[in-house]
């Protein structure tokens, strides 16, 4: 199959470049823009008490006041507010209420702080366009015109608020894009430019994977609005890794075998049509893996992970066919020029440092395989100490943003919980008015639970059947302590209601609760989901049901590692309260998957070995010898590339950055390269049980040029056997 799409593309390289051009312009012209949406609540579903508890509120009390964004103002010396500076407030709140800015509903003053120095304008958008990027904008245009009414008196003033939040993140991400894209460039063309030392051959793959890009954004916005998902802005950025990163990885892989080909000595196209049918079955099941892994966070219940699923998925897919189609096409015009000026493609390679590590993975593969696995045990201790948090806006951004300045200033200004107080609805059963002589009773019993600073009834509805109570809790929203505090609040909550009367209890620290119940439905979904799809992937390619377990297995110890090693990091080294929620997720997604990769590539290495007669020991170090330099290139290319997301300045992006860089490193330096060669070469002939993989080429007669026994990778073996029977090859 994949030597048949190597003589299509091979022999028609004109048409396939033609047939990739146009449909980039057809897609990327067509295709529908691509929201993004700040608002945590859009991103779980309509069962999570939070949210039901937010659609009562809009059925309820649908003029309720909740400001999307706050006006902070202090005096510029720091000092208490004066009378003269109250009075610039209030004409501030009014002037502004006057402007009538698009998307702003209401402007009313605040309250003072306790100690003088601080009041505060609120401002009351539109809740049906919550989170979308036309509140940035109204935001912006806000931040401009209360600076400017500010102007010639001693205030200091600044915009903080859910909207303000949007804005900011919107600016971070753009500049965080502009980075990474930047980093992951450089990296790239300088790491290509050391391994081949041609400028053809490392400026290719950024030309060919920037088509690729346009195509899959095209189609990932496409599928966005097909299936109302929502999207966040950090997707973006992960998508440009993602596709730079995996696309290089696959175009290593085939380069590596048509420069082995040549070497050989085939001719240019017939180079190419062979590699790509030799690596073909390894790329698309490499990428068979991480597509299903990442297809995996459709069960999530986060709007957010569930979103990125289907567009990481779209993004590898459309890599995947480039990589057989665009990239064989381009590079069997070009030829062997290509490589232009080297000459070194011309010559194997000794690859003595990796013939060296090989040879010790052959004579002791008991310690290698105990040694890298104490590494990688050692490093899985640091997991105990995981803790989560649950701020996404903040953690999308630097702390130096205005409107994370305003969080944190009212937090010391006012009740750390004032900024995003909790309500509890409490609605009558049967449609008739609630009795009021029952709700001094309640409130005394909200406002004693534990954490909680104070609560009070505040309004009821006309009709007379839902009241909300203000729970202002002692803690910022998204700490864990406002988090147990809102499940203490929902419990006495529930449990104290009047008879024939229900409570719900909203605001951001019970979505936030309820975002951390919905983590771990996925950490009990997603996770043997993925693990189970990988397995079978694994078991269809390898014609074995040990070899998956025991691959897996390393996998899952590659993921404890990278978790822990990420704790004590940033937990640990650098005093960050807990890791973002979703870390965990994305992290085991794509340690897993991509591990997988340089598992699979290195383990059918080792059985083509195998199968030239070699004993598994002997079988291992041949492996590593031969598999190593690309494993080692395509590993480095990976991690780098998502270490560049560490530039984006904001804590959810360096933390994923660090965590996925240091997962792919121990896929590829450790796992791949070590433990699994070593534990293979323990296990002998029984890795590859039901069936005889290793054993086909003891079953062919006469010197090797034979066709040896059934198996995914048999036409490959039979091709190199062939051409080479010593069996040697870079």
């Amino acid at each position: 199959m994949f030597r048949r799409i190597g003589i299509t593309v091979v022999r028609h390289p004109v048409w396939t470049i033609v047939a990739w051009l146009i449909a980039a312009v057809a897609i990327v012209a067509s295709a529908p823009g691509l929201p993004s949406n700040s608002d945590e609540s859009s991103f779980l579903p309509k069962s999570y008490e939070s949210i039901k508890a937010a659609d009562l509120q809009a059925k309820a009390f649908p003029g309720a006041f909740t400001p999307s964004a706050i006006a902070l103002y202090q005096r510029t010396d720091g000092g208490k507010l004066t009378a003269a500076d109250k009075k610039d407030v209030a004409r501030i709140t009014t002037e502004l209420g006057q402007k009538n800015i698009d998307q702003v509903q209401k402007v009313v003053p605040g309250r003072p702080s306790k100690d003088g120095r601080y009041d505060l304008t609120l401002v009351q958008m539109d809740s049906k366009n919550a989170g979308q990027p036309k509140q940035a904008d109204a935001a912006k245009v806000l931040r401009d015109d209360v600076k400017q009414l500010a102007k010639g008196t001693d205030l200091d003033v600044k915009l903080g608020g859910s909207a303000a939040q949007a804005l900011d993140q919107q600016d971070s991400s753009k500049r965080g894009q502009a980075l990474i894209g930047i980093g992951t460039f450089l990296i790239i063309l300088v790491t290509m430019l050391i391994i081949f030392r041609a400028p053809i051959l490392a400026v290719l793959p950024l030309i060919l994977i920037g088509v690729v890009a346009a195509i899959a954004n095209g189609l990932i916005a496409y599928a966005t609005k097909l299936f109302d998902l929502q999207a966040n802005s950090s997707v973006s950025s992960i998508l440009i890794v993602v596709l730079f990163g995996v696309g290089t990885d696959y175009f290593l892989f085939l380069m590596f075998r048509y420069r082995e080909r040549l070497r050989a000595g085939d001719e240019s196209k017939e180079a190419m049509i062979n590699a790509v049918g030799r690596v073909g079955e390894a790329i698309a099941s490499a990428a068979g893996a991480v597509i299903i892994a990442f297809l995996a966070l459709v069960l999530s219940t986060l709007g957010f992970l569930k979103q990125m699923g289907p567009a990481l998925a779209i993004s590898v897919a459309v890599t995947l066919v480039a990589g057989l189609t665009l990239v064989p096409a381009v590079v069997s015009l070009i030829g062997p020029k290509v490589f232009w000026p080297s000459k070194s493609w011309q010559q194997e390679p000794e690859n003595a440092r990796f013939a060296a590590l090989g040879r010790g993975v052959q004579r002791r593969p008991a310690l290698t395989a105990a040694l890298s696995g104490l590494v990688l045990v050692a490093l899985s201790l640091g997991v105990f100490g995981y803790n989560a948090t649950f701020d996404l806006a903040s953690g999308s951004m630097p702390k130096t943003k205005e409107s994370m300045v305003v969080q944190d200033e009212m937090q010391k200004a006012y009740s750390a919980g004032a900024a995003a107080p909790t309500d509890v609805y409490l609605s009558s059963t049967d449609g008739k008015p609630l009795d009021k002589a029952a709700f001094p009773a309640y409130e005394k019993s909200l406002g004693a639970v534990n954490g909680v600073a104070s609560a009070s009834m505040t309004q009821v509805n006309k009709a007379g059947t839902t009241a909300d109570f203000t729970v202002t809790l002692k803690y910022e929203a998204s700490t864990d302590q406002a988090i147990d505090t809102v499940g203490r609040v929902r419990d006495v909550g529930h449990a104290d209601a009047p008879e024939g009367t229900e409570a719900l209890v909203g605001g951001m620290s019970s979505i936030y609760k309820d975002i951390d119940t919905a983590v771990n439905h996925d950490y009990r979904t997603v996770f043997p989901v993925a693990a189970i799809l990988i397995m079978i992937i694994l078991g269809l390619l390898l014609r074995s049901v040990v070899a998956p377990l025991y691959l897996m297995a390393s996998v899952g110890l590659g993921f404890g590692a990278t978790l822990g090693a990420t704790v004590w990091i940033f937990q640990e080294g650098q005093g960050h309260s807990g890791l973002m929620f979703m870390l965990p997720v994305i992290m085991y997604l794509f340690v897993v998957a991509i591990g997988t990769d340089y598992n699979i590539l290195m383990i059918a290495r080792l059985r083509e070995e195998a199968r030239e007669g070699r004993d598994p020991r002997e079988a291992a170090g041949m492996a590593l010898r031969h598999a190593g330099p690309t494993v080692a290139a395509a590993g480095f290319i990976l991690a780098a590339t998502f270490a560049t997301m560490m530039l984006a300045g904001n804590a959810l992006l360096t933390e994923m950055g660090f965590a996925v860089s240091f997962g792919i490193a121990i896929a590829a330096f450790v796992m791949a390269m070590f433990f699994t060669p070593s534990l293979t070469a323990l296990i002998g002939h029984a890795a590859w049980w039901p069936g005889h993989a290793d054993r086909a080429q003891e079953e062919a007669t006469g010197t090797g040029t034979e066709p040896v026994g059934p198996g995914p990778f048999a036409d490959e073996d039979r091709d190199v056997l062939a051409d080479d029977p010593s069996g040697r090859r870079g």
